[in-house]
C-alpha cells in the first residue's frame, strides 16, 4: 500500500491526513523501512491491539448497514389510492 492509497482510504474514512502525518504512519507501521506497507505489515496493523483502523472499519461497516435495513416478515398490504 502506497502513500496515495493510504491517502485515499484515509480521506473516505473522513479523517483526511497531510503528506507529513501519512508518512509518520507509513513509518511507524513499516518500522522506518519502506515507503510502502507490505501485505504482512497491512495484516499486523489490522489485527494488532494498537489498532484504531480496523475499528473506524467496522464502525464504518455498520453505519452502512443501519442505513438500509432489511424489512421483516411479509409487505405491508396496500390499496389502490396507496399507488403513485
Amino acid at each position: 500500500v502506497d502513500l496515495m492509497s493510504v491517502k485515499r482510504m484515509m480521506e473516505k474514512l473522513g479523517a483526511p491526513k497531510t503528506h507529513l502525518e501519512l508518512k509518520k504512519m507509513i513509518s511507524e507501521v513499516t518500522g522506518g523501512v519502506s515507503d510502502t506497507i507490505s501485505y504482512q505489515d497491512f495484516v499486523n496493523v489490522m489485527l494488532g491491539k494498537r489498532s484504531a483502523v480496523l475499528k473506524l472499519v467496522m464502525m464504518f461497516e455498520g453505519k452502512a448497514n443501519e442505513s438500509n435495513p432489511k424489512p421483516s416478515g411479509p409487505p405491508p398490504e396496500r390499496d389502490i389510492a396507496s399507488l403513485p
